[in-house]
């Protein structure tokens, strides 16, 4: 199956995915509806798991299936490649398993989505100075802001990879380069671009995100990437069977990690999350992020000056290739966006209301490579 024909044929297009039979979704930075093949994948591991033992039926070649594939997408080896659920849960184990010493600092983004923000800032408990990054405007952070804001005391920089309300992108390839060769480390959230954009890890050292977004799949079955070099270096605070050695399901004298990133993943595992999880990844993998990246661009490209020219002012709209996204974000001064989004609502047309921290509310769109032309004209045509 291709972007093309799923494009070009209505009822492909609404079989693979249902929501389009009913609905507009154009809320995908949010909360995404689970295609048809994912559906299918968790309920016939359901089916199988009411008939025996629901671990015993998820073969483990299926779950390293999953790694494998997972690590095509972030350009990394398989045993870098955790299943850890949230991304709250996956920044958080990479916060609390950093070591940090006296009079070191993180950097991080205080109007970043709170799951990028608090794990971090939970760190001045521990004496660590967070500092918080400033920039020209919001989400746009610059690889030279970065830049002129760590020091000599910096251990890691925490950012996202596209801001959830502006849609900015950031340069993180760009920015990391220049954090490994001063040896800092680069966590990313990748949760808003992972599955939209290529998000590989080539200059990263962490990386977390869910699948309930960009990627199509479940809420909370998410990946955890942890760079091979650095694995020895951070240990979670979490303890269980499955991530400490134990042969034969008995408790050793010696706490002995297992080896790769399977040490982050203390127990059972969500596995009707995982199932679908892998078969959400192999939907992206066979449409083709690059694929997927163009289309969302040409969206935007079309949905950015057709809001400008109803007077709306449009979040990052003159952002540089490298710095667009699929989301696309908008208000007018006077305007009640709280009705708006709720007009849309009423008429099937799924969108997310944000707010910033000055209090200003604004209307998210965040189409993905199924959506049509006709459906944001669709859109365009309610907002006259």
């Amino acid at each position: 199956m291709t972007l093309e024909q799923i494009l070009a044929d209505e009822a492909l297009r609404q079989r693979e995915f249902p929501v389009t039979r009913n609905k507009i979704f154009l809320a995908h930075a949010g909360d995404c509806p689970l295609p048809q093949r994912v559906v299918q994948a968790i309920a016939d591991y359901a089916r199988q798991a009411s008939e025996g033992d629901q671990e015993g039926v998820v073969f483990p070649a299926l779950l390293e299936e999953g790694r494998t594939v997972a690590a095509g997408l972030l350009n990394c080896q398989a045993d870098e490649v955790a299943f850890v659920g949230p991304t709250s849960l996956g920044l958080s184990l990479v916060a609390s398993g950093v070591k940090f010493r006296r009079h070191e600092n993180v950097l991080i983004y205080h109007d970043d989505y709170p799951s990028n923000v608090y794990p971090w800032m939970a760190l001045a408990e521990r004496g660590v100075q967070v500092r918080l990054l400033n920039t020209r405007g919001l989400g746009a952070i610059r690889p030279k802001d970065v830049m002129g804001q760590v020091d000599e005391h910096t251990r890691l920089v925490a950012l996202a990879s596209c801001h959830f309300v502006s849609g900015y992108r950031l340069e993180h390839a760009v920015i990391g380069k220049y954090l490994r060769e001063r040896g800092i480390l680069f966590c990313v959230d990748g949760i808003q671009t992972l599955g939209a954009f290529p998000t590989t890890v080539e200059q990263v050292d962490f990386l977390a995100a869910d699948a309930h977004k960009w990627l199509l799949g479940p809420c909370g079955a998410g990946v955890l990437y942890v760079r091979r070099e650095i694995q020895e270096q951070l240990n979670p605070p979490l303890y269980g069977w499955h991530n400490v050695r134990c042969p034969d399901y008995v408790a050793q004298e010696q706490l002995v990690w297992r080896s790769g990133a399977k040490k982050f993943e203390a127990g059972s595992q969500n596995l009707l999350g995982l199932v679908g999880l892998l078969a959400a990844l192999k939907l992206i993998r066979e449409i083709g992020v690059d694929n997927i990246a163009a289309e969302l661009l040409r969206k935007r490209a079309g949905l950015v000056p057709a809001l400008q020219a109803k007077g709306y002012t449009v979040l990052n709209a003159a952002a540089a290739p490298a710095n667009a996204s699929g989301i696309v974000t908008f208000f007018k001064p006077g305007e009640d966006m709280a009705a708006l989004h709720q007009k849309l609502t009423e008429a099937n047309i799924i969108t997310s209301l944000r707010t910033n921290r000055a209090g200003q509310r604004h209307l998210r769109l965040s189409p993905h490579f199924y959506n049509t032309d006709a459906e944001l004209q669709r859109v365009m045509e309610l907002l006259a």
